[in-house]
Parts: structure tokens; sequence; C-alpha cells
């Protein structure tokens, strides 16, 4: 393997150097023999090969045996990665104890670095009082301690850590980039506060290797640009002394796209101090030529070019030393309290007074929320692209637990006749039980419980009919459902759902925390 030397590169590989090139399923013959050559040139400076998309196996090995130089390999792995998927990352927060986050990045860490991976982008440090599965929380502290145990666990298994999304601002609108640009007020003293507590935490902790910009813009620093493409943002961090890398998120979200053309973005992002702008699409021949046409039209200076080179070398050694000291192994203990987070995560609120457990020979009816889009024809179908519910199974978990009950499915926005089969079915029970769920999905909107949800609930809980509900990710969502004397929360993973419902049958005790003020009836 040989390192690159930054006064031996030619202009060419200069600029694939600052190029991340989206190695997936759907592209073209003709275009992966592009990326090839171009990195048998030595002219790229990292690809992204999605674990789980359609070929990754066959690219990820080929680009492993293809390079003869440390090219960042990268992955995203919020979930987790192979056996070890925990669903989004508040279950690792919930679980209030680091020696499960660092678990979690190990043994993620050292399966992405078996595969052929030197770079996961972990961990998320967006901080965020309204909820959401893909934060740790609202405590600044709680956000840096987790992130940090986990960063140290990825270093150990060998692979470079990436803080998602900078600068983790707190959001105005609720918008979701995939869709339009999102808005923060927040100043820079703001930041440097609040939202950047864990980035600054873990850069002065040596595990913060990279950073991923978001597509927020924050008017009260830049009221031009947003942070992908703003370096005034960006240099609020780099100001505090981080000399890591930067990768966009992906540049086709409509954040971007909605303003800024795809040609221009790419050009903006390095000249904003990016060093690995991520357009995120299968057109690698588009992409090589915008970044050199930026150049030559002088959006990118030789002065900001070799700056951003100069890092992506710098990451590269890095992945040299991590790998020369990375573990060999795993232990039995690691991967034990990894597998599990989702069930040490879940979080159990009783009423004084009353069981937190129900008979398990009683006659219950569990009513099970599921995707608008499911097929309830069809249950063994798993509802959702990530493989954690799959209604066939939880019944099945629901009737060997508690044997004499019923099991209902409904929509997120059920039907009429959904409503009616589960009042009709709840007359002869002793209480009803709801699964619920709420899921952030790319291009979906706000994470909400639906109007016709609440009234179901409502209308049953009128007459006390409703014992326990079980909510599976973002809790804040809950705010508008009426009281319900048994809540229990977990994460976005099949091992969350059969554990809640062992804890409420008493077969396991939960031992989660709150992370967000929920604001439970």
């Amino acid at each position: 393997m040989k390192e690159l030397k930054f006064e031996e590169l030619t202009l060419d590989q200069k600029l694939g150097l600052v190029h991340t090139i989206k190695l997936n399923g759907g592209i073209k013959e003709e275009d992966i023999e592009f990326i090839f050559d171009r990195i048998k040139a030595r002219a790229v400076g990292a690809v992204w090969i999605q674990w789980g998309a359609w070929k990754w196996e066959e690219y990820l090995k080929r680009v492993v045996e293809t390079a003869d130089y440390p090219i960042l390999i990268i992955t995203d792995a919020e979930n987790g990665i192979g056996e070890y998927k925990i669903g989004r990352h508040n279950p690792i927060s919930c679980t209030g104890d680091e020696k499960y986050a660092y678990a979690f990045g190990k043994t993620v860490g050292f399966t992405a670095k078996e595969l052929g991976y030197n770079v996961v982008c972990n961990p998320v440090l967006d901080i965020s009082d309204k909820g959401g599965a893909r934060s740790f929380g609202c405590d600044k502290h709680v956000i840096a301690k987790m992130g940090t145990a986990e960063a140290k666990g990825m270093h150990d298994a060998g692979v470079l850590t990436v803080g998602k999304h900078y600068p983790s601002a707190r959001d105005d609108r609720s918008i979701d980039s995939h869709m339009a640009e999102s808005v923060s007020s927040q100043t820079a003293e703001q930041l440097l506060y609040d939202s950047l507590f864990a980035y600054i935490y873990m850069m002065k902790q040596g595990v913060l290797d990279g950073v991923m910009t978001a597509h927020i813009r924050l008017p009260n620093i830049d009221d031009k640009y947003p942070t992908s493409l703003s370096k005034k943002v960006i240099d609020v961090f780099r100001n505090q002394g981080f000399e890591g890398f930067c990768i966009t998120d992906a540049l086709n979200m409509m954040g971007i796209r909605a303003n800024f053309g795809d040609a221009e973005s790419l050009g903006l992002a390095i000249a904003a101090g990016n060093d690995l702008p991520l357009p995120f699409t299968h057109n690698p021949v588009f992409e090589s030529q915008a970044i050199k046409t930026a150049y030559e039209k002088g959006v990118i200076t030789d002065e900001q070019l070799d700056a951003c080179v100069k890092r992506v070398l710098a990451a590269q050694h890095k992945v040299m030393e991590l790998d020369e000291n990375r573990c060999k192994s795993l232990t039995d203990e690691e991967i034990a309290l990894c597998k599990e987070i989702p069930k040490a995560g879940i979080y159990q609120r009783t009423d004084e007074g009353i069981s937190p457990t129900l008979s398990r020979d009683g006659k219950h009816l569990f009513a099970i929320m599921v995707r608008n889009e499911a097929d309830l024809t069809k249950p063994d179908v798993d509802t959702f692209t990530n493989g954690w519910l799959f209604p066939n199974k939880v019944t099945e978990k629901i009737l060997e637990t508690f044997p004499n009950s019923i099991v209902k499915t409904f929509h997120e926005f059920p039907t009429g006749m959904q409503n009616y089969e589960i009042f009709q079915a709840s007359i002869d029970c002793d209480d009803v039980i709801f699964l619920t769920f709420s899921e952030f999905i790319a291009y979906a909107g706000a994470e909400a419980i639906t109007s016709r949800v609440i009234s179901l609930v409502n209308a049953l809980q009128f007459t006390d009919r409703v014992s326990a509900l079980i909510h599976f990710g973002n809790p804040c969502v809950l705010s508008t459902l009426p009281h319900i004397p048994r809540v229990l929360l977990g994460g976005l993973c099949d091992k969350s759902v059969y554990g809640a419902i062992e804890i409420l049958a008493g077969l396991y005790t939960a031992k989660g925390t709150l992370t967000y003020d929920v604001k439970l009836k």
C-alpha cells in the first residue's frame, strides 16, 4: 500500500482526490470502468459504497483489490451493520451507559473493517429537544459522552469516525433537507455553547476524524449559503482547531438542488472547505468534469484545492496508522453488550399503584400499527426497508407470550374498517395494548402520529380500555395522545419490539432512560 505524497501529485490527481464517488447498484458499466481507471491512476479520494445496497460486496471487493493507495472507502452505519443492527441511534443513549456506546462503535467498526471499509459515518451528534431517533437526545453532555465512547470503539477497531450532521444546529422549521433547505437562527456563539459542544469535546479527545456538513442555512452567520456550501459556517469549527476532513451530506437533496445546480454545488462545496463533496449520484464522469470546470473558472483556487487535498491525504495516512494498531478480534462481552442495546434501551413508565406487567393468561387485544404502504393481506412482509417490523413475527411473539390474546393490524392512517374491527374485537377482551411507531424516512416529512390514530386511541380510552402503549422511535410525538397507565418506549429494531413484549409480560426488566423531555399525559 503506497501513501501518496502531495509534492508528487499532478493537478489531475489533486482534482480527483477531492472527489467522492458513489459506487452502488444501478450504475452503468462504462461509468464503473471510468471509476476503476481513475482509481488505478490514484485520482479518487474516496468511494462511497453503502453497505447492504445492491452489489455492494462485489464493488467493495474490487476497490480493495484495485487500489494500491489508502483510498477512503466509506459507508453509513447509524443502525449498525451485519448482525449488529440496533435500530436508529437513540437506543444507545437510552441505555444511559457509555459501555454500550463503546461496544457498538467497536463491533460495527470491526465488522466494517473486516469487510474492507476504513471510514464509517458515525456517530450522529445532532442535538434536539423535539425528539428524533437520529439523535442521542437533548443533553449536550450526554451526546458528547456517548459520541466519544462510540468513536473510541471505532478507533480501536481501525476505522475513521465522521460526526454528523455538522453543525447539528437546532432547526427552526423542522424541515427534512431531503425535501427543502432547513434553517436555524443560531449564532456562532450559540453553536459553540450548544450544538458544537460534543464536536469540540470529541476533537479535544482526538477521536473526531471528520464531519459531515449539513444542508442547513444559518442566516445569522451566512445569509447566502447553507452550511454544506458555507465557508463561514465551516470556519466556526475550523477556528476552534479542527484539522480533520469535511464531507458534505448528499448534494442530490432538494435542500441543495432547489437553489444550486448539480455542477455548481460541487465547486461551491470545495471552495467552502469541504474536502470531499458527496454528489451521491451515479454520474462520475459529469461530477469529475464539474470539479475540473469549477477549478478552471476560479471557483476553486489553488490554495483551497491544496488545503483540501492535504486533509484527504492526512485522513488516508490515519487509515494506515489505525490499521496497524487495530484490534484483531471482538470479545464475547463486547458482542453481548452490542446485541443487548435494543432491549437495554427500553424505557417503561407505569402509574403508581398498578402492576407494570399484564397477566399472561389474560385476553388482551394487541393493535399493531404498520406503514401506510403495507399490504395487510401479506403480513409476512417487512413493513420497512430496514428490516425491523414484521407483523407476522410480532404476532407470533405476542401469541407465544400472551396465548389467549388477539392481534389486529392497522395503518398509520387507518381505514374505517380497520378501526371497526379493532373496536369490535375489544368488546370481548380485557383491555387493549397499542404498538405504534414514528420513524424518520427521507422525503416523508415530519414524524407524527396521525389524527386518525389519535382518534382511535381516544375513543377506546374514553372507557378506559387502553392499558398499555408500546411506542418505537421518537417519543415526543405522543404528547397528543390521552393518558395511558403503562407506556413503554423502544428503538426502531425488531429486538426492541420483542423485548418490550417480554417486559410487559414480566420476563425482562426495563433498564432504559428518557433522553428527551417527553410530555406524556
